[in-house]
């Protein structure tokens, strides 16, 4: 069965194809654990799709907020994707090595009003298999204008996510691994308690793609969120560690035609820290 929204996902096929095409921008979504020990930039500026930009995700954020990568104001993303060639009518091809960044990516631009926004199926990965082109250095594109509206029904706050463990409006599911989820295995962000919100579901973000890194197909990927717990006729608000693979949820979801999707910007980072918030093991 194909995906009800099949424009939201290319093929390296097409995106070789389609490289030079003017209205095209290509974004490096590449992000790493601060605990990989990895410079995703670096590796950008070592080798990239050609005519890549790389989005920064710890920059492009609020950097005034205490807990990592959260929303920027719709102002400061404006500034820094006009800064990288991006602009109003522009459609953006978003890619990453590693399965990470790219559905972040493609929900922020999509929470700041960009509506042509696809991911690159099987992302750096895929491409280098198949010995497609790669260049090295910093990409530079003329400045476009970006308008950034906030659309603050894809985003949940820690306030709206404690008067759902009452009200149960939304279905609460995690993205990460099933270790942490069920306190069995340490919380990889430094001073958060284990466990989960009461009440989630829990299906590993990575369960969600092929060994090639490719997507699974619709009607697997309906399998694997019904298998968790979760009503596809019903609203679901996905988090993770720190807001980063609940958005591959929210975008597998979005493939399969699901409407009704949020995610829980501050997830377990902001959720996990000593203080008010009932955690379930």
């Amino acid at each position: 069965m194909s995906y009800t929204n099949p424009q939201s996902l290319v093929s390296t096929a097409w995106l070789a194809t389609n490289l030079q095409q003017p209205d095209l921008r290509i974004v490096d979504a590449t992000w790493y654990l601060p605990m990989q020990g990895k410079d995703a930039k670096a590796e950008y500026l070592q080798r990239h799709i050609p005519g890549a930009v790389f989005f920064d995700i710890d920059d492009i954020s609020d950097t005034t907020s205490s807990l990592p990568h959260m929303l920027p104001p719709p102002e400061k993303f404006a500034s820094r994707v006009r800064r990288l060639g991006i602009g109003d009518g522009n459609r953006i091809v978003v890619y990453d090595a590693n399965n990470m960044g790219a559905a972040r990516v493609w929900w922020m631009f999509r929470i700041f009003g960009a509506r042509e926004v696809a991911i690159l199926d099987g992302g750096l990965t895929k491409w280098l298999s198949e010995d497609r082109p790669v260049e090295d250095g910093e990409m530079k594109l003329q400045e476009r204008h970006f308008t950034a509206r906030l659309d603050n029904t894809q985003v949940r706050s820690k306030e709206q996510m404690l008067r759902n463990i009452d009200t149960k409006r939304e279905q609460a599911l995690d993205a990460r691994a099933a270790g942490r989820f069920h306190a069995k295995e340490p919380e990889v962000w430094p001073g958060r308690r284990a466990g989960h919100i009461p009440g989630a579901r829990n299906l590993p973000y990575n369960q969600l793609f092929n060994a090639d890194g490719t997507i699974k197909d619709d009607d697997t990927l309906r399998g694997l969120y019904e298998g968790a717990g979760i009503d596809l006729k019903k609203p679901v608000v996905a988090s993770c560690g720190s807001g980063i693979t609940a958005c591959s949820l929210a975008f597998g979801l979005h493939l399969i035609g699901h409407r009704d999707v949020a995610v829980y910007d501050g997830s377990w980072a902001e959720w996990g820290l000593p203080g008010d918030t009932p955690v379930e093991t």
